[in-house]
């Protein structure tokens, strides 16, 4: 997010960091329940707005505190769910896929307010590599545990989630850059610092 080394900025990244993590264990809560097992839920926007908010290495903190949280059994995961057992249940190829994700939209989260709004398009496909590459690992790591085929698994996991991630991800970007064009006027942080 912010790249002065100051101690005011360290501490507003830690802040922000810890917002995000709280924001995406809210975010992955609201959720609508699938035959298959893994929901339709918010949690992949509140992936990217990390990402896009803090950029890859404050956004790859945030989503590991998340991991952490939710392996170690707080119930942070979707449908109030944590544990060990959830990072090797069903739908725990889409939880280390995320990681990858947060990771590559925040690529251009240190980047200057103007630099993002001129690479929109680049940014949100870089959001959206990451996008693709959380859902072959939850596609496979489906059909491993579940024992079925990967196109039957493709079909019943990803097929019908990828409308709905790709807005996510649009989305999470353009209110990333909201959000810290909001920070800058309300004088949190400094133009030169976003």
């Amino acid at each position: 997010m912010v790249k002065e080394p100051n101690q005011n900025m360290t501490t507003m990244n830690l802040v922000m960091t810890a917002v995000c993590t709280a924001l995406l264990a809210v975010l992955s809560q609201i959720s609508i329940p699938l035959p298959a097992g893994v929901p339709i839920s918010m949690q992949t926007f509140g992936i990217a707005l990390c990402g896009y908010l803090l950029g890859w290495r404050w956004g790859g903190v945030s989503y590991g505190v998340y991991l952490l949280l939710g392996a170690v059994g707080v119930p942070v995961f979707t449908g109030l769910k944590g544990g060990a057992g959830c990072l090797l249940g069903l739908t725990g190829g889409f939880l280390w896929g995320f990681l990858p994700m947060v990771l590559l939209c925040g690529v251009l989260g240190g980047a200057k307010l103007k630099k993002q709004r001129k690479n929109a398009v680049l940014g949100i496909a870089l959001g959206l590599g990451g996008l693709a590459l959380c859902h072959l690992a939850g596609t496979f790591w489906y059909s491993f545990v579940s024992k079925n085929a990967l196109w039957p698994s493709f079909l019943s996991v990803s097929m019908p989630f990828i409308l709905k991630d790709v807005l996510s991800v649009a989305a999470g970007y353009f209110l990333a850059l909201a959000v810290r064009n909001g920070l800058v006027r309300a004088g949190v942080v400094s133009q030169r610092a976003v």
